[in-house]
């Protein structure tokens, strides 16, 4: 039997119990649309963790800390720890060093420490943090009330929202105000004569800076990854490295005996032209004698996490198609009693148990067919659906808007085989059972 011949013997058996064949149709568009719905959702998800995180800048960063630092990853316990012979002092010359390596494009350290602002005469306590320019286009200050700093050396801050409550419940009010850093200031101190000979020390100078307050951020941009300390009051990185404000570190130092007048770091972040570059970067910082690690274990972690999640969202929404499944079992099973007397005729008229076998084959295929397209736009209907809503409810709490759906066009290909596949697997029995059946028997039928 010719192709042609076949697609149009199985329409008009189609178009004849149109009710029947269209209720089936429409448990396979139910259950491809409950595939895909649940899977656009997955797929958003994993799009908008990787996006943020690719935004901040976490993805090209290494983070460095010298050996010695007792909080570097890994190091073990007090007791356990041996000195290394390669550990180098993390400080400016180090930075310079690491900076005219190949495939760097910056080199900042954490600056934070632990202060006191005045604002309207009153005094409150606070963690400072210092922002790298780049830190702009991370995604921390997507919807920010007011702006991010004009330059790196302009005296302006960013409050964290919880921190600007506390300043004035009205936090829009305190944008374009002053307010007063009260830091302490490290100066060195030389080398002391008699016992202290050959030490190095600081004197701490309290100090006052004005900054004028240019935006309020609901996020906490410096409570990052390899940060020591959630910065609620946000200053550019340029005018923390200037105020030279004495931090843990500086401490560390002096009971080391490090006589130094160049500032050492606890941490750095180095940043690569591309996430590709990470791993060589990080072991060539590790033979110049520091530690080095990235968050490539953490994303292959999440990459992990994501493919699990997907796997329980397809065997979930396959309920619905195994259901969807039956039914088209059953359709076809009651085509085959219901044309007996016909399937009787064509193997009288010559066809062959293959092109009866065929003839099903395409008539599943169809509602399949049918059933996968109406289903991926119903399941894309009802992921943008779902985000709308969730958007809605996120601009009612003052947060801004997200994109958790998303159906890439391999998820709409993959429906649509799927759901024929899946089709043709449940007219496997009816046509099997269609092509054995005897014409005379079949003939005399009714």
């Amino acid at each position: 039997m010719k192709l042609r011949d076949l697609s149009d013997l199985a329409f008009r058996n189609l178009r004849e119990a149109v009710l029947r064949n269209s209720l089936t149709t429409l448990g396979v568009a139910v259950g491809v649309a409950s595939l895909v719905a649940m899977l656009s959702l997955g797929v958003g998800l994993q799009q908008l963790a990787t996006s943020r995180l690719a935004r901040s800048g976490l993805f090209d960063s290494i983070f460095v800390t010298p050996k010695t630092n007792l909080r570097g990853p890994g190091a073990g316990p007090p007791a356990t720890r041996t000195p290394d012979a390669k550990a180098r002092l993390l400080d400016a010359d180090a930075r310079a060093e690491i900076s005219r390596m190949p495939n760097v494009v910056e080199v900042y350290p954490q600056i934070r420490f632990f202060t006191e602002v005045r604002y309207d005469g009153k005094p409150y306590a606070t963690m400072v943090a210092g922002m790298p320019e780049s830190s702009k286009v991370s995604g921390a200050f997507d919807g920010m009330q007011g702006h991010f700093f004009s330059s790196a050396n302009a005296d302006e801050a960013i409050l964290q929202a919880e921190f600007a409550k506390e300043l004035n419940p009205q936090t829009s009010s305190l944008i374009g105000k002053d307010l007063i850093l009260r830091y302490a200031e490290r100066q060195s101190l030389g080398a002391q004569g008699g016992d202290a000979a050959g030490s190095g020390g600081f004197s701490v100078v309290p100090k006052e800076k004005h900054f004028v307050i240019i935006g309020v951020v609901e996020t906490e941009p410096a409570s990052g990854f390899g940060g020591f300390g959630n910065g609620r009051l946000l200053i550019p990185l340029t005018i923390a490295e200037t105020l030279r404000a004495a931090q843990v570190n500086d401490l560390r130092d002096i009971l080391r005996g490090s006589s130094s007048d160049k500032p050492s770091y606890s941490s750095l972040t180095v940043r690569v032209k591309s996430p590709s570059l990470v791993e060589a970067t990080e072991a060539k910082l590790k033979d110049l004698g520091f530690s080095a690690f990235s968050l490539l274990d953490i994303s292959k972690t999440l990459r992990g996490f994501f493919k699990v999640l997907d796997i329980l969202l397809v065997i979930f929404s396959s309920v619905a198609l195994a259901v969807a499944t039956l039914g088209i079992v059953n359709t076809l099973v009651m085509a085959v009693l219901e044309r007996r007397r016909e399937i009787g005729v064509l193997k009288a008229l010559g066809a062959a148990d293959r092109d009866v076998k065929q003839l099903f084959f395409v008539e599943a295929a169809v509602m399949g067919l049918v059933g996968g397209i109406v289903g991926t736009v119903i399941g894309w209907l009802i992921g943008r659906t779902i985000a709308f809503g969730t958007n809605v409810y996120l601009h009612s709490q003052n947060l801004s808007s997200v994109d958790i759906s998303s159906v890439p066009w391999w998820l709409v290909l993959l429906s649509i085989l799927f759901a024929v596949g899946v089709s043709l697997a449940a007219g496997l029995y009816p046509a099997s059972r269609a092509a054995r059946l005897d014409p005379v028997q079949a003939l005399r039928y009714e």
